[in-house]
Order: C-alpha cells, then structure tokens, then sequence
C-alpha cells in the first residue's frame, strides 16, 4: 500500500509516497480504508525531527482517519463497530497511508450527515477540545477565550464551547478570519494583529477577564494569557508556537487564585485516548450529529502534495483542517 513517508529530517519537501508494509489488524483492532487524514502541527514537529511516533506506531506521520472497516479483529463482538461502517479514528501515528488499524474502541460511528472525508477533521480536534475543558473544570455560563480560533483545534473548540453554554471569545488574523470565527458561533472574535489585545478582552468581559483560555502560543503569551485571566481563572497550554520557557509572574497567579495546566494527547497511555475518546463519543459527538459542531475543512489535496499541505500549517493560511486524501 502507499503511505507519505519522511525521507529525513527536514521541511516539507522531504514528504515523499512510497510503498509500505500493509497492517494487520489485532484482536480488538479495525483495518481502515482510508478516506482522509487530518494533518496536524505535531506531524510537523515530526517532519523535522522533533517528535519521534511512540513505540509500535509506525514511521510516517497522521494521528486521525476517516475512511470504512474492511477488516475486524477476531476479539470484537456483535456490539463493536462492523464490516462497512464510516468511521473517524484517533491514532498513534501512521494515518497517511491507505489503510490503517486502530483499537475500536478509539473509533467513532460517522454520523449520516456527516460526509466521510471531512469527518477526518474532527477525532483529534475533539479528543483535544474535549479532555482540555474537562481539565480546566470548564462550566455552562462561564467564559472561554480560544487562541487560534480559525485553526484546526480552535475552530472546533470554539463550536464545542458554544454547545456546551459557554460564552466565547476567540481569537484570529484579520478581519476576515474574525468574521468567519464570529460565523462558527464566538460571541466575540479579536484581531490578535492589533495592539491591546489583553485591554480588549478585558473590554468585552467588562473588566472581569475569562475564566479559561485556551492556549496555543505557549511562552510568548504567558503574561497576557494571565493578564486576561479572572479570578479563579484557569490557563490550558496546549501548544508551543510562541516557544517553550517564559517567565511567569507569580504574584499575578497567587492573587487571581489561577492555575495553569498543560497537556499533551499523543504520549497519553491507551487506557487514558480511551477514556478521552469516550467522553468524546458521549458528550460531545451528539453535537456532531445534529449539525450543532462540524469540520471545517480549508483543503483537501492528494498525498503527492503533502508537503503543500504542512505549508498551509506552517504559514497559518489554512482556517480549519487540512487533509490529505489517499
């Protein structure tokens, strides 16, 4: 079968198809035809060299499918996902290929409405979305402030939010984008271009800050994410596109009573993706079903253009998911 390999570490441009081994499916193991991958910054950081697949995964990046079952372990019963089902699936890796396994229990029933490439967007979106506003505690009537709401993670996270009766603030590039944002159900988007972006937050909480943000800038937005924070406010780093170490002043932090979390998705062990893609499948999928949270999706290209599809990342042009189609 074909697959996009990395010939070396390196830009985009060592993105390369090739023939791989096909797998094989394990007991509680689904083999998938895939329909599309989702490509996501942490294949990037791969690509380069920066984050090694875990131990069993395979070589080439993709950590969410969608495609149909053609093959089913021996250990799965009459309940479990069949032969000919749709599904979306969150990996450890290898998703950029033709066919992959995954446990069943990491992969969800496509709903009918939902069109199967596109649904390739939506497991590690939601799997991220979903465990991160669970561990900042995140209530019906409070306020959440997405960083990168136009991105792959923070355009479903701003939908999620919504859903779930949170107020939403978000962020993005230019009125365009914003407008766009304010299209998925924000209530308020902000041009993170122009200046006083922590004054503005403050402005449309009426001076009181948000109680969760959302974080994919990391370093460079610490003192501002705190800034922005309420009383008893929660900050979520889930990325590192403004770097790794800052510095944090902790009077700011004892005084609002904040926290500051972090966590990652890939390295977790089975036992906990199955916990997360269960909360997923039972609270936060329903809203994929009746249309209240849906991909978006910025372009869909072919595997031989992988290396344009890490440039849409990189460069922030992509609003939304970029995926790959075998």
């Amino acid at each position: 079968m074909r697959a996009v390999v990395i010939t070396r570490p390196g830009g985009p441009d060592v993105l390369t198809v090739d023939d791989v081994q096909e797998p094989v499916p394990g007991p509680r193991d689904l083999l998938v035809e895939v329909a599309a991958a989702g490509v996501n910054r942490a294949d990037l950081l791969q690509r380069a060299g920066h984050y090694p697949p875990p131990a069993g995964a395979p070589a080439w990046p993709g950590l969410e499918v969608s495609g149909t079952v053609v093959a089913r372990g021996a250990g799965l019963g009459p309940d479990d996902i069949q032969l000919g089902d749709r599904v979306a699936a969150l990996l450890a890796g290898g998703g950029y290929a033709e066919r992959v396994t995954v446990p069943a229990d990491l992969a969800l029933r496509v709903p009918e409405a939902v069109p199967t490439v596109d649904a390739a967007a939506l497991p590690e979106a939601l799997a991220t979305v979903w465990s991160n506003l669970r561990a900042a505690r995140l209530s019906p009537g409070e306020s959440l402030l997405v960083h990168g709401g136009s991105g792959g993670v923070g355009s479903i996270a701003v939908q999620v939010a919504r859903a779930l009766g949170t107020r939403v603030l978000a962020t993005a590039g230019g009125p365009q984008r914003t407008a766009r944002v304010l299209a998925l159900g924000a209530d308020v988007a902000l041009d993170h271009r122009e200046p006083g972006l922590v004054q503005r937050v403050r402005e449309a909480t009426q001076d009181r800050g948000v109680d969760v943000v959302l974080d994919v800038l990391g370093a460079g937005g610490l003192a501002d994410n705190l800034a922005m924070l309420a009383d008893d406010g929660r900050l979520v780093v889930i990325g590192m596109q403004q770097g790794r170490r800052g510095e944090l002043d902790l009077a700011v932090l004892l005084t609002k009573r904040a926290s500051v979390l972090g966590t990652t998705l890939r390295s977790r062990p089975h036992h906990q993706k199955v916990a997360i893609m269960d909360g997923v499948r039972r609270h936060v999928w329903p809203f994929v079903a009746d249309g209240s949270v849906k991909p978006v999706v910025h372009a869909r290209l072919g595997f031989d253009q992988a290396g344009d599809a890490h440039r849409l990342l990189e460069t922030g042009e992509a609003f939304g998911k970029v995926l790959l189609i075998p």
